[in-house]
C-alpha cells in the first residue's frame, strides 16, 4: 500500500513539473469523479452491512462458504447474474465476504458472473443483439464463470 501511495505521489510530483496546469485539471477531474462514486459505493456498504447483521454468519458459511460446493456456486451464480454492481463496489463488496467465511471459488463465480452475465440487462442487449445471440452471450458467460469458480476450487485444493 505504502509503495502505491508513493508512486502516486511521485508521480503527480513529476507531472506538475511537466505541466502545472494539465495535472491540476487532472487531480480536480478525479476528485469529482472519486465524489460521484461515493454515493453508489457508501449505499451498497451500507446494503451488505445490513445483511450481514441479519444473516448469521454461519448460515452464510453454510450457503456460500467452502464447504458449500455446488450449492454455493448457485447461489454466487444467481446473485451475480441478477445484480447491477460496479467493479469498483464488487472487489471491496467481495473482500468483506471472504472476511466472513465465504471462499474464493464462489467469489470467483460471483465476480465472474456479476460483470459477464446480465440479466437484468438482457431485454436491451436483445435489442442489439437479437434475443439468440444475447441469451448465447450470457450461457456461454455463465457457464465460464462456473468453469473458473471449479478451476479456482482444484487449484485452491492443490496449493
Amino acid at each position: 500500500m505504502w509503495g502505491l501511495l508513493i508512486g502516486t505521489t511521485g508521480a503527480v510530483i513529476v507531472s506538475l513539473i511537466f505541466n502545472r496546469e494539465k495535472t491540476w485539471k487532472g487531480i480536480k477531474s478525479g476528485a469529482r469523479m472519486f465524489i460521484n462514486l461515493l454515493p453508489p459505493f457508501i449505499t451498497v456498504l451500507i446494503l451488505v452491512a445490513f445483511v450481514l447483521t441479519l444473516l448469521p454468519k454461519e448460515i452464510l458459511i453454510q450457503l456460500m462458504g467452502e464447504e458449500a460446493g455446488l450449492t454455493g456456486f448457485a447461489i454466487a451464480a444467481v446473485l451475480g447474474s441478477i445484480s447491477l454492481i460496479p467493479g469498483f463496489i464488487a472487489y471491496p463488496l467481495s473482500a468483506i465476504l471472504i472476511k466472513n467465511g465465504l471462499g474464493y471459488p464462489v467469489i470467483a463465480v460471483f465476480i465472474t458472473t456479476l460483470m459477464m452475465v446480465g440479466i437484468v440487462t438482457l431485454p436491451l442487449e436483445s435489442k442489439y443483439f437479437g434475443w439468440k445471440a444475447a441469451v448465447t452471450r450470457n450461457l456461454f458467460s455463465l457457464t465460464g464463470a462456473l468453469i473458473i469458480g471449479v478451476a479456482i476450487a482444484l487449484l485452491w485444493k492443490i496449493i
